[in-house]
């Protein structure tokens, strides 16, 4: 009888302490990924572009067809590997003739960057349509042009269809159709986590160490630039109380007023080397330097380990994606160019 009391007096004070971190991790900013699909769709849709299972689909196809690229060898997924978290894996962008990124910037995540406020490290982008159009013109990722792209899906009849079926008989196949569709598919990489779970009010979602990481991390101040639904995703001005060791690799900046794109903190693990210029491959590593240059904080190991437990429970739940079949080639499709 004892025992259960003591029992019924632990559990009870064990969800009490979730319920306190649980206010404490709203009053912070935090926000999770809504567990009702509607709600949901609210978030992701583009009331000017609306989001179907058609559209969706074609924006599959043209994610994953490398001959929208001048080589004929780049996809979107090239450097944003779904198989994977969402990027590419290496320090700098590899794109065109091989040619790293010229600033040395790394590949963010596509994964969840339907949250995201801002797009491109430097933020010169809101919307995930004007996105798209970036990397398929860059000449050292893509490296095509408008017209390449459009001269492209409009050799393959079955593509010709395909746009019909998502947009109606009479549309016009532009650049910036091909843009907005393949958008329309990166809206849906959503990838709710253990952590949504918590904030929706599952309390055993997280197991005890994530719940003292979480209070961890809202304890340092890491909820000042990570937070919302993508805890990132917004601009923020970088070097704030110490200047990045690996500053020098690369020439960028930021934007005019010095501020850099916040990354997300989902998938995390999943999407090393970190930073804008990839130096930094170790998670606790990467935590360690955040606090000591935004925080102006000397995050101890202990520390970087408790964030680094709740940081886990970010990776998310991520749909199968099935390797959509292209359309064949057809004499009227541009060759690749490798020069």
């Amino acid at each position: 009888m004892y025992t259960k009391i003591l029992l019924t007096v632990a559990i009870a004070a064990s969800s009490l302490l979730a319920s306190d971190l649980l206010v404490d991790a709203k009053k912070a900013g935090l926000k999770p990924i809504p567990s009702d699909e509607k709600e949901l769709l609210k978030l992701i849709d583009n009331p000017k572009n609306p989001i179907t299972p058609e559209k969706v689909e074609l924006g599959k196809k043209l994610y994953f067809d490398p001959r929208l690229s001048k080589s004929g060898f780049i996809s979107c997924n090239s450097c944003h590997n779904l198989s994977e978290g969402g990027d590419d894996g290496i320090p700098a962008a590899i794109g065109h003739l091989w040619t790293a990124n010229p600033h040395h910037l790394n590949s963010p995540t596509v994964y969840n960057a339907v949250f995201f406020t801002s797009q491109f490290w430097d933020g010169r982008d809101p919307h995930l349509e004007a996105q798209a159009q970036g990397p398929i013109q860059a000449a050292p990722e893509m490296s095509a042009t408008p017209e390449h792209v459009v001269a492209t899906v409009t050799s393959m009849p079955e593509y010709v269809e395909d746009f019909k079926v998502a947009y109606g008989k009479d549309v016009k196949i532009t650049f910036a159709k091909v843009a907005d569709t393949i958008a329309t598919f990166e809206r849906t990489l959503v990838t709710p986590s253990a952590y949504d779970d918590f904030l929706n009010g599952k309390e055993d979602a997280l197991t005890k160490a994530q719940k003292d990481g979480l209070k961890t991390f809202i304890d340092k101040g890491c909820t000042t630039c990570h937070n919302d639904i993508a805890l990132g995703g917004k601009m923020n001005v970088f070097n704030i109380t110490g200047t990045y060791k690996y500053q020098n690799v690369g020439d960028f900046r930021g934007d005019k007023n010095g501020m850099v794109k916040v990354p997300t903190l989902r998938n995390i693990t999943q999407t090393a080397p970190y930073f804008h210029n990839g130096q930094i491959w170790e998670l606790k590593d990467a935590i360690k330097e955040m606090g000591r240059i935004q925080l102006g904080a000397d995050i101890s190991d202990k520390e970087a380990a408790s964030i680094e437990e709740f940081l886990k429970a970010l990776d998310g739940r991520k749909a199968d994606i099935i390797l959509p079949q292209l359309p064949a080639s057809t004499s009227k499709t541009p060759k690749p160019d490798i020069n």
